[in-house]
C-alpha cells in the first residue's frame, strides 16, 4: 500500500511539472498580423517578459509555460486583440503595460486603454489616453477647476492639458488660452542669453508652441495669436493680471519658487480652469530654495475643486528606454546614498 501511495504522489508530481498547454481563437489573418506585429515582435515580447512559449498554426495560438504564466499570457492576448480589433495599434510599451495590469489583477481595465477620444489634430489623428493614469489626469481636468498633474517626463502631462484647452477653446467654453512657464531654469540667467527679451524666453517656450501647432496647425495658431485668443508667455508676466474665462496651464511647475505659485493661482478669474503640471524630481531652483509646486501639493491637498493625479514610470509614453531610466531613477531615489571611496591603487 506504501507503495503505491507513493506512485500516485509521484505521477502527481510529475504531472505538476508537466508544460501546461492554452489556446486562442484569432479571428483572422489581419488579426494575426496586428497583434503579432512586424516579423512577431510582439509576440516575442510576450513569450520573453512572461516566460512561455508562443506557436501559432492557422487560426489558433497556443501557449504552453507554467499554468498561471500561460493563463495570464492568454489573457492579455485576448485583450490586446480586442483593442487592434478597434483599429489601435499595439506598440511595446503598451504591451508592457498591459501585462503589468494583468499581473495585478487588473485585466478587465486592460480594455478601458485607449477608450475615447480628447482631441483631433488639424491632421486628423486622433488624442487618447494610452494609461489609466493619463485617463486619470484628464477625468481630474474635467471635474475640477484646478488641477495638477505630477510625473516624469513623457508622460503626456502637458500635451493632454493642451489637447484639452484647445477643445475648450473651440467648444467656446472659454475664450482664449494661455500657457506659462518660469523662465529661468537650471541655474541659468536671461541676462546672459543673446536676443531681446522675446529671442531669450522663447526657447523656454518652445515645448509650448510645438504642441500647440501640432493639435491646431501652424496658420490657425497664427491667426488666433494675432486675435489674442493665444497667449504664450514666461509666467513672470502673469503678475497683476485677472484671467477671466481662460484655460491655463503652467507647465514645468517645479521651477516656481513658493511667491510665484501662490501669484499664479490666485490670478484665476471667473468661468476659468487652471491646470498646473510638473515634475518634482527635476526641481532646478537654487540649493535651499523650496520649490513652489513641492509646497502647493501641501497646502491645498484639502482643498476642495483641486484635482491632484500622480503619474509614475508606468504612465510614460515615449520611448521604452525613457520608461526603463525613469523606473531606474526611481528605484535609486529610494536606496539610502552608498558613501563613495577610491582604492589607493586607482589613485594613482
Amino acid at each position: 500500500m506504501k507503495l503505491n501511495a507513493m506512485n500516485t504522489m509521484d505521477t502527481m508530481d510529475a504531472m505538476d511539472t508537466m508544460p501546461y498547454k492554452t489556446t486562442l481563437q484569432m479571428d483572422s489573418a489581419d488579426a494575426f498580423v496586428n497583434l503579432f506585429g512586424l516579423r512577431d515582435e510582439n509576440i516575442a515580447l510576450i513569450s520573453r517578459e512572461l516566460g512561455v512559449d508562443i506557436f501559432a498554426r492557422g487560426n489558433e495560438i497556443s501557449i504552453t509555460g507554467e499554468r498561471e504564466k500561460a493563463e495570464l499570457c492568454k489573457t492579455v492576448l485576448e485583450k490586446l486583440q480586442q483593442i487592434t480589433a478597434r483599429g489601435e495599434q499595439v506598440d511595446r510599451s503598451r504591451i508592457r503595460y498591459a501585462i503589468d495590469l494583468a499581473a495585478e489583477g487588473n485585466a478587465d481595465r486592460i480594455e478601458e486603454i485607449m477608450q475615447g477620444v480628447i482631441a483631433i489634430t488639424y491632421k486628423g489623428r486622433q488624442v487618447k489616453c494610452k494609461t489609466l493614469g493619463q485617463k486619470a489626469y484628464v477625468e481630474a481636468i474635467q471635474k475640477n477647476t484646478c488641477a495638477f498633474g505630477i510625473g516624469p517626463a513623457g508622460t503626456g502631462k502637458t500635451y493632454l492639458a493642451i489637447a484639452m484647452a484647445v477643445v475648450a477653446l473651440k467648444n467656446k467654453d472659454v475664450e482664449k488660452i494661455i500657457l506659462t512657464r518660469p523662465a529661468v531654469e537650471a541655474g541659468e540667467k536671461l541676462g546672459f542669453l543673446p536676443g531681446d527679451l522675446q529671442q531669450k524666453v522663447d526657447p523656454y517656450l518652445r515645448p509650448l508652441y510645438d504642441a500647440l501647432h501640432e493639435m491646431m496647425g501652424m496658420e490657425a495658431y497664427q491667426r488666433l495669436l494675432e486675435r489674442g485668443a493665444v497667449e504664450v508667455a514666461p509666467l513672470a508676466y502673469m503678475r497683476g493680471r485677472t484671467l477671466n474665462d481662460a484655460f491655463i496651464i503652467l507647465d514645468e511647475a517645479q521651477n516656481t519658487t513658493s511667491e510665484q505659485m501662490k501669484m499664479f493661482l490666485t490670478r484665476m478669474g471667473m468661468g476659468s480652469k487652471m491646470v498646473i503640471t510638473g515634475d518634482v524630481t527635476q526641481i532646478d531652483l537654487p540649493a535651499g530654495k523650496k520649490s513652489g509646486l513641492v509646497e502647493a501639493l501641501e497646502v491645498l491637498r484639502e482643498v476642495p475643486d483641486i484635482g491632484i493625479t500622480y503619474l509614475t514610470h508606468k504612465d510614460v509614453v515615449r520611448h521604452e528606454l525613457v520608461q526603463a531610466i525613469v523606473r531606474a531613477y526611481e528605484k535609486h531615489a529610494k536606496q539610502p546614498p552608498r558613501r563613495f571611496t577610491q582604492r589607493r591603487e586607482d589613485i594613482k
